[in-house]
């Protein structure tokens, strides 16, 4: 089939070779490759678009492609190569275009076109065997022929690294990446040890590590390689929300990792503790291994702990019984007799710890210690995990609230954060909401930046399910007694009226929530399902169609599915496919990357923090349009545009559907929740729990009862493995634990809809 026309109706799939000369490069980014050229390719009687990835590119040389024909809308038929070889020219126009199209250091279309007349095809081999000769064309002095043989030689490094990349299976786009971090030392870093692959880019992890490592011929039992897998299995740990492991447990993993014996094993991990990548400590009389950036990390957010509960607060001391009627009569409220006994801690408190469920009166008691202390010019500063969750921080507190990292400025060039303890954050009072989710670095980074002299206030849900981040800190810290700790658990009269909020605190105390009877409406809702099937059927039923037409909620922008894992038939993955095409099927202008479609309109998540782009783990946008031309996807976050070459997709994923460790922090107005039996093995209290409490005006549970019974009963939590909570139970603070009361007589009118801090 020969006539590309009739070829662009092929699926996107059908892989097809093409090769010719590069008349012109329309397009190249030479940070990850990203390049539009225009083709000479044989059987085609006019030009081509090639789209692809390509190291360097320079018209007049000779390219293989393979990829697909697609038909553009906006640019018209277009063949999307998928790998592209790129050889010198051999002809001898296509050495002329070549060394005149500016690739080479000194040498313009003039000079090409003297030297081509001049040595004719044999030019390469002169400028690389004879540079002497080049003196010999008019024009070519001791400067220029210099400079003319380091362009050449230069060129020819890159080129060489980019095929021996690919003789490794490596694709270019990541070729490029690894090329851009070694340089001229790529070849030799890779050959040496190329475990470092996955320390140092971005995209690439132990297991591609590991068959470059194969076909360089590494040995499968190498210290070099066993070395990188124990790190492999602690960076597994890790993911796991682990900052170690019991040693036996460690060194059974690497094996099970990497399918090497024992012994090796127990040699590379000596030789790690000596070199201080792992640290050796005892978790209760348990010998662990940690990594040894998160083992300072957690002893020094016990340090920092310490220090800052022992000084006095930075405020005048407060009269709370003149305080709480003047806060009253300004809010509008009564506070509850447990309010004002936390509002008494609070304020004569350095440190504290607020936490409780939804419709516990948490906002209501932040905003009390904020406007008692801001009446007395102490400086507050604010901020959450995630923009979302600093949105929400703002618009119940009335202060401007930042992400973490916006707070603490992200230093994109040297990595970390601007603000540290050379260089602290200017506040005397700093409140962080939804701490469950923060991990120990993110902790970590937080507590360096934090003045000596200034207070703090940490309020979240501890019943949440912890950081996705390594660590527990929120319940370590409330664990050990360190410092003084609030905990609320009165659920006001309005909020009682939500059978959400009811609904998550029957969860909570591992009772069946319950269900809205037949044709009453209702917050809360069971859709039955028998199989995964079904629930399927049933998931896209009430995104789709019921909830938009029952709420008038957009099914996108408003309605989110989140799931208790990512595979499986209604997991994440499945789910986003499948609403994807219900919601928004892909159109002409689509890219396909990393195993995913995206198309404008689509919801996506960032799944990884990118410091230069300012957006996080977590954060949710929308495909605003995609710019085939320029090789870019723009995402609109927030109402900020934000532009991925196609290359760097691998950072998003579609977001329909989510995990319910993922939407950690969010709030959306409708949210669906697939709970079966297949999800056995992550069904848990808290993950109901979280689902549940992401909702802000409807939560759906779609699924089997059994299923969420199997959730609800099982309210042990997944041990995480982390020495924080040791050092800071050395010391014991006072502790508010205020009775339970189901719902309070008492109302607060703040708290009404309005969700928690």
């Amino acid at each position: 089939m020969n006539n590309p026309r009739a070829l662009a109706s092929h699926e996107a799939s059908h892989q097809e070779n093409l090769a010719g000369l590069v008349e012109r490069v329309t397009f190249h980014n030479p940070d990850n490759g990203f390049c539009v050229l225009r083709l000479k390719a044989r059987g085609q009687r006019d030009l081509v678009t090639v789209i692809g990835h390509a190291a360097l590119i320079s018209a007049g040389e000779f390219v293989q492609a393979v990829g697909a024909w697609t038909n553009d809308r906006e640019h018209g038929l277009q063949f999307r190569a998928s790998f592209l070889k790129v050889s010198p020219p051999t002809t001898l126009a296509g050495i002329e275009k070549y060394l005149g199209s500016g690739m080479i250091r000194g040498i313009g279309p003039a000079y090409a076109k003297r030297l081509t007349g001049a040595f004719a095809e044999a030019v390469f081999d002169i400028i690389e065997q004879e540079p002497g000769r080049l003196r010999e064309i008019e024009g070519i002095g001791p400067k220029r022929a210099e400079r003319i043989v380091a362009g050449w030689a230069e060129q020819k490094v890159v080129r060489e690294i980019i095929l021996f990349l690919h003789a490794q299976g490596v694709g270019t786009s990541r070729a490029v990446r690894i090329f851009k971090t070694y340089g001229a030392d790529a070849v030799a870093v890779i050959s040496e040890n190329p475990y470092r692959l996955a320390r140092d880019i971005r995209g690439i992890g132990f297991k591609t590590a590991d068959q470059i490592a194969m076909k360089v011929g590494i040995a499968q039992d190498a210290m070099i390689r066993v070395r990188a897998g124990v790190s492999y299995a602690l960076a597994e740990a890790m993911d796991e929300g682990h900052c170690g492991l019991p040693a036996d447990e460690l060194k059974t993993l690497t094996a099970d990792l990497i399918e090497v014996p024992a012994a090796p094993i127990e040699t590379a991990l000596t030789l790690e503790l000596q070199e201080g990548t792992v640290v050796a400590d005892t978790v209760g009389d348990r010998p662990c291994i940690f990594l040894s950036g998160l083992y300072r990390a957690e002893q020094a957010i016990a340090e920092r702990l310490h220090t800052l509960a022992d000084r006095p607060p930075p405020w005048a001391e407060i009269d709370v019984d003149k305080a709480i009627p003047w806060l009253e009569t300004r809010a509008g409220i009564t506070l509850a007799e447990s309010q004002r006994q936390a509002l008494r801690l609070a304020l004569s408190s350095k440190v504290l710890v607020i936490t409780g469920g939804p419709g516990v009166g948490k906002t209501t008691l932040v905003n009390s210690i904020l406007k008692a202390l801001v009446a007395k010019s102490v400086k507050v500063a604010l901020c959450a995990p995630t923009g979302r969750a600093a949105k929400r921080l703002t618009e119940t507190t009335g202060v401007e609230a930042r992400t973490i990292h916006r707070l603490l400025e992200t230093d994109p060039k040297n990595g970390g954060f601007r603000r540290t303890e050379d260089n602290p954050l200017d506040c005397e009072l700093l409140v962080v909401d939804e701490v469950s989710m923060v991990d120990v670095p993110l902790m970590r980074a937080l507590l360096r930046a934090l003045p000596d002299s200034a207070g703090l206030l940490l309020v979240g849900d501890v019943d949440q399910l912890p950081s996705v981040g390594p660590g527990q800190v929120l319940g370590d810290v409330i664990d050990s007694g360190a410092v003084p700790v609030v905990r609320l658990t009165e659920v006001f009269r309005q909020a009682a009226t939500s059978r959400v909020i009811v609904n998550a605190h029957r969860i909570n105390q591992g009772q069946m929530p319950e269900a809205a009877q037949a044709g009453a409406q209702s917050d809360f809702h069971i859709v039955d399902a028998a199989d995964p099937a079904q629930a399927l059927a049933k998931v896209l039923a009430v995104v789709r169609d019921r909830i938009p037409k029952a709420f008038g909620l957009d099914p996108i922008r408003d309605v989110q599915v989140l799931c208790p894992m990512n595979r499986g038939g209604v997991g994440a993955r499945s789910l986003n496919i499948e609403l994807q095409k219900a919601l928004n099927p892909p159109g002409e202008a689509r890219v396909e990357r990393f195993g995913w479609i995206y198309g404008p309109g689509d919801k996506v998540m960032q799944v990884e923090n990118n410091y230069d782009r300012e957006v996080y783990n977590g954060d949710l946008g929308i495909v605003a349009r995609i710019d085939a031309e320029a090789g870019d996807l723009v995402v609109t976050f927030d109402g900020r545009d934000v532009a991925y070459p196609f290359g760097e997709l691998d950072e998003l994923v579609l977001a329909y559907a989510t995990t319910i460790h993922k939407s950690q922090g969010s709030e959306y107005p409708a949210v669906v929740i697939p709970v079966m039996t297949q999800h056995y093995t992550m069904l848990a209290r808290n993950l109901l729990y979280t689902g549940v409490t992401r909702g802000k005006k409807l939560v759906v549970l779609v699924g089997q009862r059994r299923a969420i019974a199997i959730a609800v009963k099982n309210g042990g939590t997944r041990r995480r493995w982390s020495k924080l909570r040791e050092w800071l139970n050395s010391r014991s603070r006072p502790r508010l634990d205020l009775s339970p009361s189901f719902p309070s007589k008492r109302a607060s009118p703040e708290e009404a809809g309005t969700p928690s801090v």
